[in-house]
Parts: C-alpha cells; structure tokens; sequence
C-alpha cells in the first residue's frame, strides 16, 4: 500500500501520521477486529500501544493482540462489543511519525521519496517521484517532469542505481522500451 501524502501540520511536508494497517471487520464476541498489516514491522502492535483510527486520527490504546491468517485481531481498550467495535469497520490504524521503527542504514520509508529528484544514469534530469504504485511484484514510481510528462519506473535494482537520501536524488537506468 503506497503510504497517503499528509502533510497538514508538518512544517518539513513529512506525514504526521503513517498508515500502518486497515481495520475490517469485528470478530467474535468480546470486541475484537480484523486488521490487515500494512507494515513490515508487526511487532509494534502490543497491548499498551497507542494508535490513531480513521481519517481524523481518534486516538486509542490496544488491549490485546493476537495473530489472525495474515492479519492481526486487535482489541481496543474500553471496546467490549462487536457492536461498538464494528464503528472501526473499513478504516485506516495510524501510527505517530515520530514513533515509526528505525530504519537499517541505506533504507527509507515511501513517503520519504516523494519529491526526490531522480536522474539517469548519464546525469539528465527526468523529474520527481510524485507517486508510488504497488503492484505485487514490485513498486512502480511515477516520475514527472516540469512539463507533466509521467515515467514510470519499476523498483528494481536493474532499474534503481543509488538513492542518496540526504541529497534527495536517485540514479536510475532507463530500460529499453520505456
């Protein structure tokens, strides 16, 4: 799932929240929900922790977790019905930026590529990132340049040459064909 681009709020235009999974539907009798894990660090969901629900980011705090299929089911601290619980249904679970899992040295975040400047690998400007696509196999990142002109640029690492993130560039190769 390619990360929302929220930047209310955030004087350096990063997200204040990151999505970290989705809420489905209520599961048994206690008040239990289905989520689905839009992160590659599935510890962080522990009773105590808090999280940000919907669109206008409800805070709440977990009570119990456990894993479900390829998911989790989350129980909300104070929520004890499938009813009360089924409110959540259909949307996102937040995560605080500043509290989001560091990352190994040469990694990022997606939201952290968008506006990156990329160039090929002659040194010609192409544009910036202003989208992500996840299609599966891999990502797809759509790069546009002054003109509006889109390319689309599958993440891999035939394609991708170097991402400096400090300097907000990346190096690419353009595939025959493209």
């Amino acid at each position: 799932m390619a990360d929302k681009k929220i930047l209310s709020g955030s004087p350096t235009g990063e997200p204040l929240y990151l999505s970290v999974g989705y809420l489905r539907r209520p599961h048994g009798v206690t008040g239990e929900i289905i989520m689905d894990l839009h992160t590659d660090f599935p510890d962080r969901f522990k009773a105590g922790r808090k999280i940000f629900i919907g669109e206008k980011h409800e805070s709440h705090t977990i009570a119990a977790v456990r894993i479900h299929n390829n998911g989790l089911l989350i129980k909300i601290k104070g929520i004890d019905s499938p009813e009360t619980v089924g409110k959540f249904r259909n949307q996102w679970v937040y995560i605080k930026r500043s509290d989001a899992a560091k990352l190994p040295e040469g990694q990022v975040y997606q939201h952290e590529l968008y506006g990156v400047k990329v160039i090929d690998d002659s040194g010609n400007a192409l544009g910036e990132i202003t989208e992500i696509i996840e299609t599966g196999a891999n990502d797809v990142y759509v790069v546009k340049n002054e003109s509006g002109k889109e390319i689309l640029l599958p993440a891999i690492p035939s394609v991708i040459l170097d991402l400096d993130a400090g300097a907000r560039l990346m190096k690419v190769h353009i595939l025959e064909g493209l």
